[in-house]
């Protein structure tokens, strides 16, 4: 029988903690949405990809897109951000699947990482929202701090931020998610868990270990998994039918994009479609410079004069039609008369260079007296 002194001393001996047993795997959820709820063709050209983003892309299913986001304990691409929550989405042969691989606490990162590599590995193209500034770049070095940088596989990449910004930025300003769910999708989110107090919920829950309180964070990662899909899709239709955007701003924004990919024609259409009401000015000085560009000046010139009939672009107009009359028509006269009235114009505009007019109607006014 034991003493009383080792009774005592067994009880105030320091006790050993528990052993946490290890982790199997990461937490997954799944949920399956029917493909009616989609209208993503079900083939996808490189070129129009390509065209929509820039760069090279593939042919390709919609089954080989893989969605992804993620949620995060930071904003930063340190050592100490990590991607606790990876939303994936992707399209099978009847639904749209979305699975989420969440981690309960640091040691089942592993784990994560292992299945988003996998996904990655069969898909043919990422699709994300600022993942090639935000997401990828994070994912690749926490595969690199657990020692698993031989399993990131590097995919052709459409990151529709960007694209999204090119397209509705002039209209909306704001081209986050949430406002593009909105304007664009016509879908308000009830509810729903600001990103700014993602991690700050995460590590509410690491303390507590209730489960509740991720609930939020998984229904908004779910949510913009599918409004990726949604949006990729609405991209596409705009690029390949801008007219059809129906705001004259998107319209506006869709001729820039044809006219950077050197779609000039499409890009006329666009603008022609803009030109009404506060985009009339801006949509025909872009469609005057595309004619200039080309060498149409006869083309150049008729837009520029319906812009000077309506008062439009300031002196803008009357310098082009300076120019086009000195360069190309050969009329000092007309330049003169254009030029004149550009200083008249130009007299109460502060951002007017006055010098530079000045310089230009007496360097004219010379060329006419040597001409006589």
């Amino acid at each position: 029988m034991a003493s009383l002194r080792d009774k005592l001393r067994a009880a105030s001996a320091p006790q050993k903690k528990p052993v946490k047993p290890a982790p199997q795997d990461c937490y997954i959820r799944q949920r399956r949405i029917p493909l009616a709820c989609f209208d993503l063709p079900g083939c996808i050209s490189g070129d129009a990809l390509a065209f929509m983003q820039g760069g090279a892309y593939p042919d390709c299913r919609r089954e080989d897109f893989l969605f992804l986001d993620t949620e995060t304990t930071g904003l930063s691409h340190g050592a100490g951000t990590v991607a606790f929550l990876v939303g994936v989405g992707y399209f099978d042969a009847s639904d749209f699947v979305v699975r989420q691989y969440l981690m309960r606490d640091y040691d089942e990162e592993m784990f994560l990482l292992s299945h988003v590599a996998e996904d990655m590995g069969r898909s043919a193209v990422l699709c994300t929202f600022n993942g090639a500034t935000f997401d990828l770049p994070l994912l690749q070095v926490r595969y690199t701090m657990q020692r698993m940088q031989e399993m990131y596989v590097q995919r052709p990449h459409v990151d529709l931020l960007p694209t999204a910004r090119r397209v509705w930025k002039l209209r909306l300003k704001k081209c986050n998610l949430s406002c593009l769910e909105a304007a664009v999708l016509g879908l308000e989110r009830e509810d729903d868990l600001p990103g700014a107090m993602v991690p700050e919920r995460y590590f509410q829950y690491l303390k507590s270990k209730e489960f509740f309180l991720l609930e939020d964070i998984l229904s908004h990662n779910e949510q913009d998994i599918i409004s990726l899909a949604h949006i990729l899709s609405r991209l596409l239709c705009l690029h390949a039918a801008p007219t059809e955007a129906g705001n004259p701003e998107d319209i506006f924004s869709l001729g820039r994009v044809y006219e950077r990919r050197g779609k000039t024609e499409g890009a006329r259409m666009c603008y022609r479609a803009a030109d009404r009401g506060g985009l009339s000015c801006m949509a025909r000085a872009r469609m005057a410079d595309s004619f200039r560009k080309e060498g149409n000046y006869l083309e150049a010139a008729r837009v520029y004069e319906r812009m000077i009939a309506a008062r439009q672009g300031g002196i803008g107009p009357y310098i082009a039609m300076a120019k086009i009359c000195e360069h190309k028509k050969r009329d000092i006269a007309a330049a003169i008369e254009y030029t004149r009235k550009a200083i008249i114009l130009g007299a109460d505009d502060p951002a007017c260079r006055m010098d530079e007019l000045q310089k230009r109607y007496q360097r004219l006014m010379g060329k006419a007296r040597r001409k006589d």
